[in-house]
């Protein structure tokens, strides 16, 4: 129900094409998303040749702007542009199932065995460093994303309105877009493109891809009731493939103060352990929520229902990565459209600044959630202030992240053997102890 794009002239790629490639892609994008975006462009700009420069940027650019993991989106996007609707969806796919198989091994080993000391030990190294990574992502994305004044104060505002005030960050999104769309750079627009398709098309592809990803959910809450642990599952990941703007870390910090926070379904600590999970693992950063989903589920049943732990992890992966075909099929035939147009770019430019202290807000949530056992949220008056109980806190975590920072972000090790080294070191030490 959408329009097939003209493959791009450098070079026309068959499915087989697509499918090794992306095979490979899915395979080997360990490293959150900003190494999945320089894989992807390696393998599709540089060696295939099938996207030119421009047109990647454009996509990575409208991925940006759309709720939801912006790499498998982008992988969706190039999928799409070179085959159709075929093509995006086996590009997407193959984005995501190498690593949704992996985590779904991990959330059921880490379900019948995470209490036990030594693997709390493993964690604890996984977790340091990945409080890096976090940082090192903010860093790249700082870098690519603040270009002036203007871009600063509304990534400090959006810091300040999440952080300490607990705004919602579909609100931050907002201003943020109104802002840069009111108060367009100073950059000369690219001459603007037609839209590939027409309206009414546009239309029939969003109300075929909505009922595709509701109605399984919609149907299954209808079977459960309102109350059921799938069917809380479903409605709140369905919530967040909408509101959550701004890429995988941006999805992360809102489901780990929600889930943990809000709906209880998990510890922190626990939530920071699939945030390692999830980093340690080929695909999109943000199966993070198959792990939330599994373990959920697993906990709501009395002793653990490994069949419902399962059918939580499905329900959350359904919810969360249906939504963004939709957004891409209906979206993909405008988005060189958009490029070209110096108004939409701003606001996309001014959300992206947005997403920054989003994502420096979860530097910092994670950080004291790894540095401290016991982490208090105290309100005065609209503010709310996260108040750590310093007698809790992990001076060999602190050493890990340290040690880690130093490594990857000065030395610039490769992220694998620092998870690695740092998972060690924290397994002797708990061995020791």
């Amino acid at each position: 129900m959408t329009v097939s794009p003209p493959c791009s002239p450098e070079k026309a790629a068959t499915l087989g094409d697509l499918f090794q490639a992306f095979g490979r892609i899915g395979l080997l994008s360990f490293g959150g998303p900003a190494a999945q975006i320089a894989l992807m462009h390696q393998v599709l700009v540089e060696e295939r040749k099938w996207l030119t420069e421009r047109q990647y940027l454009a996509a990575l650019n409208f991925c940006m702007l759309l709720p939801g993991p912006e790499a498998m989106q982008l992988a969706t996007y190039s999928g799409w542009r070179l085959h159709g609707v075929v093509g995006g969806l086996l590009s997407g796919l193959l984005f995501v199932i190498p690593g949704a198989l992996v985590i779904l091994v991990l959330a059921a080993l880490y379900a019948a065995i995470g209490d036990v000391p030594l693997v709390q030990g493993l964690f604890l190294g996984v977790k340091a460093a990945v409080l890096v990574i976090v940082v090192q992502a903010l860093i790249k994305i700082s870098k690519r994303a603040l270009h002036g004044a203007d871009h600063w104060i509304i990534a400090g505002l959006s810091l300040a309105g999440i952080f300490l005030l607990g705004l919602p960050f579909p609100v931050l999104v907002i201003i943020a877009g109104v802002i840069g769309f009111l108060r367009p750079g100073p950059d000369a627009p690219v001459t603007p493109t037609a839209p590939l398709v027409r309206p009414l098309h546009t239309l029939k592809t969003i109300l075929v891809w909505l009922l595709i990803w509701v109605g399984p959910l919609a149907l299954l809450a209808l079977l459960l009731g309102p109350d059921h642990i799938l069917a809380g599952l479903a409605w709140f990941f369905s919530k967040l493939a909408v509101v959550t703007f701004g890429g995988a870390y941006a999805v992360l910090a809102y489901m780990g103060q929600e889930v943990v926070d809000q709906h209880g379904w998990l510890q922190a600590a626990q939530m920071v352990d699939a945030l390692g999970l999830a980093e340690t693992t080929p695909g999109p950063l943000i199966l993070v929520t198959e792990f939330v989903g599994f373990l959920s589920a697993y906990q709501a049943s009395d002793g653990g229902s490994w069949g419902l732990a399962i059918a939580g992890a499905v329900v959350t992966l359904w919810a969360t990565f249906a939504p963004c075909f939709l957004w891409i099929f209906a979206g993909a035939p405008y988005i060189e459209w958009i490029s070209g147009q110096p108004r939409l770019k701003s606001a996309l430019d001014a959300i992206t600044a947005a997403v920054v202290g989003v994502i420096l807000n979860l530097s910092l949530w994670f950080a004291l959630h790894v540095f401290f056992s016991r982490v208090d949220l105290i309100h005065w008056g609209p503010l709310q202030v996260y108040q750590p109980d310093m007698g809790t806190a992990n001076l060999t975590a602190m050493g890990l992240a340290l040690l880690s920072g130093y490594l990857l972000l000065i030395r610039k090790l490769p992220l694998l053997a620092v998870l690695a080294l740092s998972a060690g070191l924290a397994l002797g030490l708990e061995w020791l102890v």
